[in-house]
Order: C-alpha cells, then structure tokens, then sequence
C-alpha cells in the first residue's frame, strides 16, 4: 500500500513548525505519519549541523557504553501490532553494535526483526543514543525508497544534536517511549 501523500498544507506546516523553533516532534510524527520524502524536501530548507561520515563507524562502536535506546511513539504502535517485544529490541540494538545490520548510511540502520519478517528502521548519529523509528513487514515492501532514506537520515541528525534534556521532555511528552537502559557493570 503506498504512503499517504503530503499536501502543501502539511509542507508549510513543517516549515513554520522548524522556522518557529516548535521543532522535532511535530515533525518526527509527520514524518512518520505522511510521506517522508516531502516533509525531508521542506526539512532540507533548514541547515542542520553537517556531520561527517568519514568518522562514522568509530563513532558507532566507541558508542557502546551509550545503552539507551528509545522508539518513537509510532514505532510503539506498529511493534505493539506486529507483536515485537522490547527484549528483542533490545538484542537487536546489541547486534547492531557488532555490525550485524544493514547500515544505509547517515546513522540510519536496517535490521532484521520478529525472526526475518520484519524490517527495523533504527537511528543513530553522534554516539548518543539509539532509536527505532519506523518498522514493515518484509512481505509488504523489499526496502525503504531514496526520499524516505534521506529523511530518515536528517532525523538522526536532529536526534544526534538532542541535548539530555530534550530527550527528557519527549520522553515526559510520549513522544518518546525508552526501553534498554542497562548501566554498565
């Protein structure tokens, strides 16, 4: 079934959303709600802190004493549906450390959940913390479109420049919901 489309509405909605400050989570859930590919073509019109890829995987690794790892409200929706547990989340996330996962670049990762039926869609950027943010069924579509990649990418550039504090208000708002956060022994 293809995503519902974004109306020009909803486009300047996001733009005055990000131009007033409002920001990330009225955007986020349009992302995930609407077609990623418009609202990531009116994120674009905003410079986000440019972060290289060249020092990525270091990054990625030195990033396994960070072992918070949160998912999106919607993602809590569809994992709740498809009857995704958080423990399998949460092993997910330590196969992702090892490299067992799709990385598409950009902080964002592709793995495998619900043993292979589904595909997770999991950000990651700066060495913070972890995501889930968008989660399909195999059988319905092979991958994520381009459009929808690269807005998934400018969404874990924004989660990377989240300061503690910000996680807190989205975790106090539901917009975030945490799930492993393990203290190192």
């Amino acid at each position: 079934m293809p995503a519902e489309r974004v109306g020009m509405r909803q486009v300047r909605e996001i733009i005055r959303l990000k131009s007033s400050g409002v920001a990330t989570r009225e955007i986020a859930l349009c992302l995930f709600q609407r077609c990623a590919a418009q609202a990531a073509r009116a994120l674009s019109r905003f410079h986000l802190d440019n972060h290289s890829t060249k020092c990525y995987i270091p990054i990625m690794f030195a990033a396994e004493d960070s072992t918070r790892v949160f998912k999106t409200r919607w993602f809590t929706k569809a994992a709740r549906k498809a009857l995704v547990k958080d423990d399998e989340l949460c092993e997910a996330i330590a196969d992702v450390r090892k490299g067992q996962a799709d990385d598409l670049g950009g902080g964002v990762f592709k793995k495998r959940l619900d043993k292979n039926r589904r595909r997770g869609i999991i950000l990651m950027r700066g060495g913070k913390w972890w995501v889930y943010a968008y989660l399909f069924a195999k059988k319905d579509r092979e991958n994520i479109d381009d459009d929808e990649l690269a807005a998934f990418r400018d969404l874990a550039e924004v989660y990377a420049a989240k300061s503690a504090e910000d996680i807190a208000k989205e975790l106090a708002a539901k917009a975030l919901v945490e799930i492993c956060d393990e203290p190192k022994a």
